[in-house]
């Protein structure tokens, strides 16, 4: 995980290194907005910060480095009046913040994966046992119909086992 900074101040790379040392990441200091579009093109960042003043002199190209940013979190301070110590405090939140929004994205996909697979399990246990009660029980037909109703009641007893995978996923 990596942080990006984009401030033209003077001390802004002392200020990174500080970062850099309390959060325990790498932290790339660019001087400008084209700056920052050239490193944002080369990788991917956790968190993109931004000194306010440049997001007030050129907001369209502000907007431009949150569209390439990606994935990484924007944080919008002013350098100048905040201070290391709020610069931390903020990055450290904007992070956790990701950190949450991410598992509940996890979460979300993960029911709706299996509210699919349940809702195409019981389709395909319907449909077999359907055929099975219309055809005659010894024909190889009956017994392949008997076995793919046998592995879908399977699947979906271990989909709906509680706590079979569920904890172990998040």
């Amino acid at each position: 995980m990596s942080i990006l900074m984009v401030a033209g101040i003077e001390g802004v790379k002392n200020c990174a290194d500080i970062v850099a040392k309390h959060l325990g990441m790498e932290v790339e200091v660019a001087d400008g907005r084209k700056a920052a579009l050239a490193i944002l093109r080369q990788r991917a960042f956790s968190a993109v910060v931004v000194d306010e003043t440049i997001a007030e002199c050129d907001p369209v190209a502000t907007d431009t480095i949150w569209e390439r940013a990606g994935l990484a979190i924007p944080v919008q301070i002013n350098f100048a009046l905040a201070g290391t110590a709020r610069l931390i405090r903020e990055i450290r939140a904007a992070l956790r913040r990701r950190e949450r929004e991410q598992m509940l994205a996890r979460r979300a996909a993960q029911v709706a994966i299996e509210s699919e697979l349940n809702s195409t399990l019981a389709g395909l246990l319907l449909q077999s046992e359907l055929a099975l009660s219309s055809s005659d029980a010894g024909s190889p037909v009956a017994e392949r119909l008997r076995v793919v109703a046998d592995l879908a009641g399977s699947l979906r007893s271990k989909l709906g086992a509680p706590g079979a995978h569920r904890d172990s996923a998040m």
